[in-house]
């Protein structure tokens, strides 16, 4: 039976070819010497020609080069130029994502080269690219009023805070449902599963505030928010603290009349700064909902007959005894500028 040494080691076939040498300096027939490795008679005659003319070096194994990459190293970082930061649409492609046949097309384009889909994997492999869920930005977005926001505007409002003994709380709300949108799941092919569901699903709605020293103050409750719920909650956050500076988002509850009215009854003690429009990032508060959804109730289905209101409250509660967590926050790289 043969043997196919391709199947083989480079170092074991670096050793069967030495020894094969030495048996042949030793005067054996090389027939004979291939008959017992099993491979074909002539293979020991590129051994022997090697041999003469490299000596011990010509019986060396080494790697095949392979194939010869299609895309020069200056082409690779061309590519790697192209899809950093940039969006397939100005390449003249009517698709906002890119894809590795989109990849594959604009390297057609301008350097005339194909690649297969698998190979532009690889390319973008070896160049550190790699598939990532694209954060949602709303076209309406201002970025000068962002970026004047977190250069002038902000670090203002904290050098006025230290001067007049103000406290900076950010407020927001947020929604919890007891049911989450049905993702997937695994089935024979072909059988479409059912996911029974509870037509009972308990909603609550919570509000809080939370500062970059680790303080933390919110609400629970059911039904939708109006101006007058709203200034029920300053209220409750406003009792016993000193001088505040509250930001905020821009929800029309937020700036109706009747709350303008109750902030101006407060003489001073309680100023409002909202925030840049369609710019949740910036509120370091977002980061409390995240951290709820990721670690607390969503991640913990309900039980029957259990109460939502009492796990989001439990959940708050536990946030609030973690000072560090909360001034963790504050480091997220979305918000850092409240603390530079």
């Amino acid at each position: 039976m043969k043997t196919d040494g391709r199947s083989l080691s480079h170092d074991t076939l670096e050793a069967m070819r030495h020894r094969a040498i030495e048996a042949v300096k030793a005067g054996q027939k090389p027939s004979a010497i291939m008959k017992a490795f099993g491979f074909c008679r002539t293979t020991i005659y590129r051994w022997i020609r090697a041999y003469k003319k490299k000596g011990q070096k010509g019986l060396k194994s080494s790697k095949h080069p392979g194939r010869a990459p299609k895309l020069s190293p200056k082409q690779k970082r061309q590519v790697a130029r192209w899809i950093n930061g940039k969006d397939p649409r100005q390449y003249g492609f009517d698709f906002g994502l890119w894809t590795r046949q989109i990849v594959a097309e604009l390297i057609e384009q301008r350097f005339g080269i194909e690649l297969g889909v698998t190979a532009v994997g690889r390319l973008l492999a070896e160049l550190g690219i790699t598939p990532q869920k694209p954060l949602r930005r709303a076209y309406e977005r201002d970025p000068k009023a962002i970026a004047q926001w977190k250069e002038q505007t902000y670090p203002s409002l904290r050098v006025r805070a230290k001067q007049e003994g103000a406290e900076i709380f950010f407020l927001d709300e947020a929604g919890v449902r007891s049911d989450q949108v049905l993702g997937r799941t695994w089935a024979p092919q072909g059988q479409t599963p059912e996911v029974p569901t509870s037509g009972q699903r308990q909603q609550v709605n919570a509000i809080s505030a939370v500062n970059a020293l680790g303080a933390f103050w919110f609400v629970v409750y059911t039904g939708m928010l109006n101006a007058s719920r709203f200034v029920e909650f300053l209220k409750k956050f406003m009792k016993g603290r000193g001088k505040v500076f509250l930001v905020l988002d821009g929800h029309p509850s937020h700036k109706a009349k009747l709350v303008s009215k109750y902030v101006e009854s407060l003489e001073g003690k309680l100023e409002l700064h909202f925030l840049p429009g369609y710019a949740p990032e910036l509120n370091p508060d977002e980061l409390v909902w995240n951290h709820l959804k990721r670690q607390g109730t969503s991640k913990k289905p309900l039980k029957k007959g259990e109460s939502l209101r009492r796990r989001v409250e439990d959940d708050l509660k536990a946030i609030k005894r973690r000072r560090s967590l909360i001034r963790s926050f504050f480091r997220a790289p979305s918000v850092a500028y409240t603390t530079d």
